[in-house]
């Protein structure tokens, strides 16, 4: 999106890539479906950025969502908004979008250069990049970095760029997996019969915040959707003492009194695990999340009171005992703070050097906010180079 911008604004400009090919992350990101961004008002869309939704709200009022559904269907793919309202391509897929935005950008004159890991600077101010044909510097009268964060490094995307530009003197956050999974110790059956099983329609929550959507079991955890809505106030308890407690309520819409009620039947021949099916709908994968609790307890779930179970049913203690590796993390939280640029997305400490996307401290859930942000933060650091090369 930088080199579109520039290319646009007249600026001679080369994609240097590290990959064999062009926009393996995008690519990525389209596997179950691109969502490009999402179609809800734009301050409950900028909320979603948290603490950085400050430092983001120029970049995106100036390059919207309205903007980038504009942008995806000039290219030839018009958008349509999801049941979620989450925002997609018609076509769902991200590589026929990909082709049509590499054919505008050959037609604008920029280059790629691929292969070409970048690794600094030489003692002239020349970008270095390791290639297979060697070292290969390069003069630039601006350069936007736009490295990405330190998830799915197989894609390109390592974060090594931030020890390069710490000795700068560029202030970074340290980098910390984002939109991840949890670990759990499940118990041998639990993990056995229950990985891969989702959970629907659940509340999952970690001390005041409250999501409610969908997870799923994993061998070693639990990851999702909702899951990744709560991941930064999970791993920074994980972080911090070495474990959260995750509460999952089942039956979020039924009171403790209605589900009381609800279990106080006779149960009859029937097993526990039936009799709890029947008589408060619940999922096979949920009974085995109360018996879990029900072993961690000491307690037999048999042994339960009505009341006790319909607690249970909505205050499920799950113990998160790790954070998932940062290389399986769908984004990346932490990268360049905000002070160390300026209000053209400029590094302080290099006059000339942009950067943009996941390399800037800033986290979103899942839902078209990352992808939002970094498409408008490239726009943003594109416009702030060509106002530095018309000074310069």
């Amino acid at each position: 999106m930088a080199a579109e911008v520039l290319a646009q604004g007249g600026a001679r400009v080369t994609v240097y890539d590290a990959m064999p090919s062009a926009g393996r992350k995008f690519l990525m990101a389209g596997r179950g479906g691109l969502n490009l961004t999402h179609s809800e008002q734009l301050a409950q869309f900028m909320a979603r950025y948290r603490e950085a939704a400050p430092k983001l709200q120029a970049a995106i009022e100036a390059f919207s969502p309205d903007a980038l559904r504009a942008w995806s269907e000039a290219l030839g793919e018009p958008t349509f908004v999801g049941t979620s309202g989450r925002v997609f391509p018609k076509a769902f897929k991200a590589s026929p979008l990909l082709r049509a935005w590499l054919r505008r950008l050959d037609a604008s004159g920029v280059r790629f250069a691929f292969r070409h890991r970048w690794t600094g600077w030489d003692g002239e101010g020349r970008l270095l990049f390791r290639t297979p044909e060697g070292v290969a510097p390069v003069v630039a009268d601006a350069t936007v970095l736009a490295l990405g964060g330190a998830s799915w490094p197989r894609l390109g995307s390592d974060g090594g760029w931030a020890d390069i530009l710490a000795a700068k003197g560029a202030t970074i956050s340290r980098l910390r997996p984002a939109n991840s999974g949890f670990t759990v110790a499940w118990s041998d059956v639990f993990r056995d019969r229950f990985e891969g099983q989702p959970l629907k329609g659940v509340a999952l929550t970690i001390g005041a915040h409250t999501v409610r959507g969908e997870a799923m079991i994993t061998r070693s955890g639990i990851e999702g959707g909702a899951i990744y809505a709560l991941s930064a106030e999970l791993r920074e308890a994980v972080l911090g003492l070495g474990q959260a407690t995750l509460m999952i309520a089942l039956r979020p819409d039924l009171g403790a009194a209605a589900l009381t009620t609800r279990l106080s039947g006779t149960r009859g021949k029937q097993s526990l695990a039936n009799f709890l099916r029947k008589a408060a709908q619940l999922s096979p994968v949920g009974i085995g999340l109360m018996q879990e609790a029900a072993l961690a307890s000491g307690r037999p779930l048999a042994a339960f009171s009505p009341a006790e179970l319909a607690h249970l049913v909505n205050a499920i203690p799950v113990q998160l005992t790790g954070v998932a590796p940062i290389e399986r993390a769908i984004s990346t939280a932490g990268g360049i703070t905000f002070d160390a640029l300026d209000e053209h997305f400029m590094l302080r400490k290099l006059p000339g050097v942009f950067a943009a996307g996941e390399m800037l401290d800033w986290e979103a859930p899942t839902g078209g906010y990352l992808l939002q942000a970094s498409f408008a933060t490239g726009v943003a650091a594109a416009r702030g180079a060509l106002v530095w090369l018309a000074r310069s």
